[in-house]
């Protein structure tokens, strides 16, 4: 691989950089940018200098460049500090002839920098190299490793001497270079190796080269690789001295068939090494990589504008890919991947999606800790539920080979569901709601097939279970099961459309405690007239948890009254701890296949439709008597026209 051509390197989108200049005063800074911008030492400079702009020829990535020049005065401290949150890069200088200067940026500048948050490349210069103490001399690194060390930040240290016009230009081309193409993402100078998400993307880039899929890059894939990354070819005897420097570093760099992912992280290493960043991100942005190392927003698409109770669900084309990606990574054909499968599967995104909440614990999985078909499917669901741009992205990242935006579908409106008396998705989401030690982690642990714990553990934050439900017909349907704490519930309910992407709720109260229930039928109607003045209303069902304890007194008569009273079915006992479950996941499943029953109706929803009603009814009388005073008009009309005809 060439050195990348100097009109292909530049950072994607970026117009300009603008560099922040700071330091102690008397340190140079004026004089080094007036130095560096009119190739002449000045003889009497401002003590700040207006912002001064560098040429786009004026370095090789062919970027324009704003050098802002800062005060030193203590009453001008505010502005500075407005100025170094705008940089793309500060630049702070000391006087190689005044060791103070060189402690303040320790003591001072560097913790301030971090005071305001200004998390972009520093640049440490030391001006006036040439009136240095010659009975002084020590070396830059021998000075600034210590620094460096404390504070990551530094991306360069560099002295200079606008007198003698030594290593001007490069103070500010190091500046540039630092923001167009940063080491902080690719390399970690400590450990002196490529940074994981730099792997896992230049993996991908690796794989997407190698078109025979064989695991090395022939000469013809190098050569390919070259051109679309540089725009000019390889000779062959570049390519002879590529592989041969591989060869003698890394042996297993460099098989049969050709360059080895091993050797080509290597050879990225190696430009790293030797300060050539930019090639390796030429190769990045070329295919698509931002600073953050990920896919830049505009390659990933857009779902456009979608109602609050449409959802987004996985499209054929796109489950038949995850079956085959299935097979594929399922090595020893056991029927699940295990985390190491799940790993490599992954190993060509920035990182795997589901190693974090909601999906880290939401699926089903055996003593090994591996999904099945139906679970791994389940948690692209969820995911696709969630976050389907996250999940176009990560189709992306793992070889989806159709167009990304026909992975995904958006269903039909929730109402237009109801309206209709049938459904229109596959996967269906269950808001589950009830009061504190009522039985729902148990129910969700359950779904998800682990064992009953005795131990209670509250949950203070929203949880996630999810997986595929076998209907009698011999269907299925992904079940998501959405745990809403007692006291998350106000948040939820504060907005208008939160019972939007509800497909169903759910009520769970324990059964032998009767202020479980008072609780749970207290969330039944804060829910159910949420929805009645939302618009949002959602089929309703109770579980009756812990049906292995006696029930309270008169639990029987409160629980038909409350059914009747409200129109859903009366309360399903189950016992997590027998492992006595009624079918409840099924009749989840059923009862939200069918929107239009088991919607309770409060009393207040009740009255507000009888109300309606009679309005309706009025109007409906008004309008027929209008109707009949016309026809009366018109025929009274008639009458005169034929009695004066006549006469």
């Amino acid at each position: 691989m060439a050195r990348a051509p100097a009109s292909n390197v530049h950072s994607r989108g970026r117009t300009e950089v603008r560099i922040v200049i700071a330091g102690d005063r008397g340190t140079g800074k004026s004089s080094l940018i007036v130095t560096a911008a009119a190739d002449n030492f000045p003889v009497n400079v401002p003590p700040v200098l207006p912002p001064t702009r560098l040429p786009e020829d004026f370095y090789p990535d062919r970027v324009p460049t704003t050098i802002i020049d800062t005060s030193s005065r203590t009453e001008d401290s505010a502005k500075v500090a407005e100025e170094l949150k705008r940089a793309d890069a500060v630049v702070l200088t000391y006087a190689c002839d005044q060791p103070n200067t060189l402690d303040r940026l320790s003591t001072f500048w560097l913790p301030k920098l971090r005071q305001l948050e200004v998390r972009v490349p520093v640049i440490v210069v030391g001006c006036k190299l040439d009136l240095r103490d010659e009975d002084q001399q020590v070396s830059l690194e021998q000075v600034m490793s210590p620094i460096m060390q404390q504070f990551r930040e530094i991306e360069t240290c560099i002295e200079c001497s606008a007198f003698k016009h030594i290593q001007i230009p490069e103070v500010f081309y190091y500046a540039q270079k630092a923001v167009l193409h940063p080491t902080g993402p690719l390399f970690d100078q400590e450990t002196q190796t490529l940074k994981p998400r730099c792997v896992r993307a230049l993996k991908r880039i690796f794989i997407l080269c190698d078109h025979d899929k064989d695991g090395a890059l022939s000469d013809a894939e190098l050569n390919d690789f070259q051109v679309k990354c540089f725009n000019a070819p390889l000779q062959p005897s570049e390519i002879v001295g590529v592989k041969r420097v591989v060869q003698e570093k890394l042996p297993e760099g460099v098989n049969d068939h050709g360059l080895t992912l091993t050797g080509f992280l290597f050879l990225h290493a190696l430009f790293i090494e030797k300060g050539r960043l930019e090639t390796t991100w030429t190769v990045l942005r070329k295919f698509g990589y931002d600073n953050d190392i990920k896919l830049s927003d505009e390659l990933i698409p857009t779902l456009g504008k979608r109602a609050p109770d449409q959802s987004v669900e996985l499209t054929n084309e796109a489950l038949e890919f995850l079956r085959g990606i299935f097979e594929l990574y399922d090595g020893d054909g056991d029927g699940a991947l295990r985390p190491r499968d799940l790993e490599e599967l992954f190993s060509t995104a920035p990182e795997s999606p589901w190693n974090e909440s909601p999906y880290k614990d939401s699926a089903e999985r055996n003593a090994m800790g591996g999904l099945s078909i139906d679970d791994f499917l389940s948690l692209w669901s969820l995911m696709t539920l969630l976050n389907p741009v996250y999940t176009i992205e990560n189709l992306i990242y793992i070889g989806y080979p159709g167009d990304p935006a026909s992975a995904v579908r958006v269903t039909r409106k929730r109402r237009l569901d109801r309206k209709k008396q049938q459904l229109d998705r596959n996967v269906l989401q269950c808001f589950v709601f009830g009061p504190k030690k009522a039985g729902k982690s148990s129910l969700l642990d359950a779904f998800l097939a682990r064992p009953f714990s005795v131990t209670y553990t509250p949950t203070t934050e929203e949880r996630y279970a999810v997986n595929v439900v076998d209907q009698p017909e011999g269907t299925k349907k992904t079940l998501i099961l959405r745990e809403i704490p007692e006291d998350g519930v106000k948040k939820l309910l504060s907005s208008k459309e939160s019972l939007a992407a509800c497909d169903i709720a759910l009520f769970v109260h324990d059964s032998s405690d009767e202020s479980s229930w008072k609780k749970a039928t207290d969330l039944l109607v804060e829910v159910a007239s949420h929805g009645e003045d939302t618009g949002y209303e959602v089929p309703c069902l109770i579980v009756a948890a812990k049906d292995d304890l006696d029930s309270f007194p008169l639990a029987i008569q409160d629980s038909t009254r409350v059914s009747q009273d409200m129109g859903i079915e009366p309360p399903i006992p189950i016992s997590t701890k027998l492992g006595d479950f009624n079918n409840v996941f099924r009749r989840i499943t059923s009862a939200a296949e069918h929107p239009h029953l088991s919607i309770p109706e409060t009393e207040a929803g009740r009255s507000r439709k009888h109300y309606h009603k009679l309005i309706n009814r009025s109007l409906m009388f008004v309008s027929v008597g209008a109707a009949v005073t016309i026809v009366g008009l018109a025929a009274y009309r008639v009458y005169l026209a034929r009695k004066n005809s006549s006469s």
